[in-house]
Parts: C-alpha cells; sequence; structure tokens
C-alpha cells in the first residue's frame, strides 16, 4: 500500500510524507469496516485509490479556508483533505450514527484538530458562518446539490461534486442564470475509469451587487 500511495502522491505533485497519516487513517477505516460496513471496497490496494488518492483529486479545487463534506460517510473526500490541508477547517457532515463515530474515534486517533463532525441532515443543518467550499461525492444529482447546498456557501465560494462520467443531463437542467458550471477530467494514479470534477458558482449573488 505505502509504495502505491507514495507513488501516487508523486503523481499528484504532492508530498510523500503525507503517507504516514493516510496510511494510518486508512488501517482505521480497514479496522472499522470489517464490523461496521462503512464502505463497500474492501480491498486496501484498491482503497489507496480509489478513496485516498481519489479524494486528494479535489485539493486545486479548494477555496478558501472553510470547507465542507457533505454527505462523507467514512470521511471521504473529507479527511484525506484534511490531512494534506492542515491551514483548513473541515466540517463533515453525515445522517449515519456508525459512521459519524468513525470519524470522531478516526479524529482523536490521528489528532486531528482541524475537523468538526456534524451529525444531521442537510436540510437542518445551520453553520455559524457560510462555507467557502462544499465537497460531496455521494449527491446523486447536481440540480439537488446546488439546491440543497448552495445556501450554505459565502458570496466567493463555490460547490464541487466528484463525478464519474461527465454528467452532461444533470449540467443541462441547472438553471444557467443562478450558476456558472466548469467540469474538469481528473486523472486519479492507478484508477482507468472515468473521474470528472464539477465546479459550481453562483453568480447571481454577484449580479445583484453590481
Amino acid at each position: 500500500m505505502r509504495d502505491a500511495l507514495t507513488a501516487g502522491l508523486n503523481h499528484l505533485g504532492r508530498s510523500p510524507t503525507l503517507a504516514d497519516p493516510l496510511l494510518s487513517y486508512l488501517e482505521l477505516l480497514i479496522k472499522w469496516n470489517k464490523a461496521y460496513n462503512l464502505t463497500a471496497i474492501r480491498d486496501p490496494q484498491a482503497m489507496v485509490v480509489l478513496h485516498l488518492l481519489d479524494s486528494l483529486t479535489v485539493w486545486p479545487f479548494v477555496r478558501g479556508p472553510n470547507v465542507l463534506d457533505v454527505g462523507t460517510g467514512a470521511g471521504l473526500p473529507g479527511i484525506p483533505l484534511a490531512i494534506a490541508m492542515p491551514e483548513h477547517r473541515f466540517t463533515l457532515l453525515d445522517t449515519n450514527g456508525k459512521k459519524t463515530r468513525f470519524l470522531e474515534y478516526a479524529l482523536r486517533q490521528l489528532g486531528l484538530k482541524n475537523v468538526d463532525v456534524q451529525k444531521t441532515r442537510i436540510e437542518d443543518f445551520a453553520p455559524v458562518q457560510p462555507f467557502d467550499t462544499v465537497v460531496s461525492r455521494a449527491f446523486s444529482a447536481l440540480s439537488l446539490f446546488a439546491d440543497t447546498c448552495g445556501p450554505l456557501l459565502n458570496q466567493s465560494g463555490c460547490l464541487l461534486a466528484m463525478k464519474g462520467k461527465l454528467p452532461k443531463d444533470e449540467i443541462a437542467v441547472l438553471n444557467e442564470a443562478q450558476w456558472r458550471v466548469g467540469s474538469y477530467e481528473l486523472e486519479v494514479p492507478g484508477l482507468e475509469a472515468e473521474r470528472h470534477m464539477i465546479v459550481l458558482e453562483s453568480h447571481s449573488e454577484r449580479s445583484r451587487n453590481n
């Protein structure tokens, strides 16, 4: 696992010193997954690619210091990003009690001080301040992601949707008057399947303020 992760970090242009804390997180996930079924992926080598390296492809798109990971599950992509970006503050939100208990345990074991865990529905979530970035790989439709999470952004913030194939149909039904859409093909080291990042920026606030 270490060799694959280190090679992947080098490919992404990230420091190999991240390998130790990332593998510590992965070891906790593997252990808890045996009893709590936190993720359907069981093979450790596949976890390196599909969980750790896949999460780190989000890094270049994150803006501002205040980040929300919606439907984080076992902490993906939030925990790998929090390990790699200690200067940012991450909020991990999920409704599943087993998963949020794992997250709280993992944060204590890893000594991560820049992460908060929220066990709640996104519709009931009332943050103290809006976010610079809201990221998710759990929402099935961009329109639902935009409608639900858009109000949690500050004026210069963005929504990041992790997708497999380019979701042309989902993009087509977005409100063009409200959202500016960017799509970017991602390369995850060790993965042949397609990956895309969809970036949504609201320009309605700017237009009202001009």
